[in-house]
């Protein structure tokens, strides 16, 4: 066993792990949270993007022990308490979620985007969200989604 310590969702966490654990599997499987969904477990489909020091990364590829001492943000950190962040209002707002099982990556991925750049053109958006699938939206309501906060 390993020990990690991290900073998840702005609080210190520390836990014991076994050395080939995948941040994914921690993330669910030893802190519960379930937001962070795994689908191909290949990096392909973004359904486990997680924000690592800011930027996305598709957790079920990161070995947990690359997080150590660094940042973590999951799906579950953008809200406050029951203060949805204006990312999932918008996409509430905008029809963005159909079977959802996507939106917690393209939330994350749209978060990442808008902290480095808040105001992107729907092309920037459409390659900052490149690396999520989804199979039920067609992409054109997500895309309004992220467009719309970034007006704000």
């Amino acid at each position: 066993m390993e020990s990690l310590t991290m900073l998840l969702n702005g609080e210190e966490v520390t836990m014991h792990i076994e050395p080939d654990a995948l941040l994914a599997d921690v993330l669910r499987e030893h802190l519960g949270l379930t937001g962070t969904k795994e689908a191909c477990g290949e990096g392909e489909c973004g359904a486990c993007t997680v924000l690592l020091d800011g930027r996305p990364v598709t957790s079920c590829l990161v070995p947990a022990l690359k997080a150590q001492g660094r940042e973590v943000g999951t799906v579950e950190g953008l809200s406050s308490g029951s203060e949805l962040h204006p990312l999932q209002k918008s996409f509430i707002e905008h029809g963005a979620v159909q079977c959802g099982y996507c939106t917690p990556g393209m939330l994350m991925s749209a978060k990442a985007l808008l902290d480095r750049n808040p105001h992107p053109t729907d092309e920037e958006i459409k390659e900052a969200i490149s690396g999520n699938l989804c199979r039920c939206t067609g992409y054109v309501k997500i895309v309004e989604a992220i467009k719309a906060v970034s007006s704000d």
